[in-house]
């Protein structure tokens, strides 16, 4: 029930325990015919929009489209090894329209090598953290 400042080592500095505390995230299976989350908090839905190209929904909004987030995903065998990663998903140069207070799309692709040029990819294990203020 409201801010609690928590006061840090050294009694020099506090820190809005509130604030800091992650509002939503998922760990997610995007390698399968429906996308599903194998855990959550705070995420109502997701959406597999095409390989590699997801769209999650939080449950209760953000303040703002200005939250913070990261992400995590894993190279699951040495076929796809590299360079591999979770971001917002870009239409041009351009961020998606559908970012929003309650709906984030994220890709995952993969980094070029050896027989690839790399591209969208989907994944067995993704994770997606928000942190920020709730509406």
């Amino acid at each position: 029930a409201g801010s609690i400042a928590v006061t840090g080592e050294g009694n020099s500095t506090t820190t809005n325990l509130q604030q800091g505390l992650t509002k939503a995230w998922v760990f997610f299976d995007g390698d399968e015919s429906t996308v599903s989350a194998a855990d959550s908090f705070n995420e109502s839905s997701m959406t597999d929009n095409a390989v590699g190209d997801y769209t999650f929904v939080v449950t209760n909004a953000m303040a703002n489209t200005n939250y913070s987030y990261s992400t995590s995903v894993l190279c699951e065998d040495n076929a796809t090894r590299g360079p591999k990663a979770l971001g917002l998903r870009v239409d041009g140069s351009d961020v998606a329209t559908s970012n929003t207070t309650t709906t984030r799309r994220f890709e995952c692709l993969k980094g070029a090598r050896d027989g690839s040029d790399g591209g969208a990819q989907d994944t067995q294990n993704g994770s997606i953290q928000y942190v920020g203020d709730l509406a």
